[in-house]
């Protein structure tokens, strides 16, 4: 009998990586698991959630808008955003702080599996968008950068 809580995860690991097919066999049991649409059916649209607009023009913004371009930071998978090593560790990065495209700026849980992400691209960190253990989907801005 398969476990429902693996299979669970299975199903996440699969839409966390954009599979469509995986198989597990071993010595006593096998599975195989197809995603897409079933036979007849209407495709399932599914909306990400907008990432955190600016608050309205009608209120003054808190801080000062930073002078220049700036660029991001984009999770690259779902999952937990960690800003630190571990929870009595300093951050990996400080608003501030410049990075090089080998910085690890954060790891992202996902699936029990601790993911090194870096910046991918030199900068200064402007801004930190997520909190600590804050849940991050595909694509959403963890980091504002001002390019160096």
């Amino acid at each position: 009998m398969i476990d429902i809580a693996k299979l669970k995860e299975l199903v996440a690991l699969m839409a966390a990586n954009d599979l469509s097919e995986v198989e597990i066999k071993d010595d006593k049991q096998g599975i195989s698991i197809r995603r897409g649409p079933a036979p007849g059916s209407a495709p399932i649209v599914q909306y990400a959630p907008a990432p955190h607009a600016a608050p309205a023009p009608s209120a003054p913004a808190p801080a000062p808008t930073p002078a220049g371009p700036q660029a991001s930071i984009e999770s690259p998978m779902v999952g937990t955003c960690y800003l630190a090593p571990n929870p009595d560790a300093a951050p990996f990065v400080k608003v501030g702080q410049s990075v090089t495209p080998d910085t690890v700026v954060c790891l992202i849980e996902a699936m029990k599996v601790f993911n090194e992400i870096k910046a991918e691209k030199s900068g200064v960190v402007e801004q930190i968008l997520v909190k600590n253990g804050q849940a991050v989907e595909f694509g959403q801005r963890v980091f504002a950068l001002r390019p160096t």
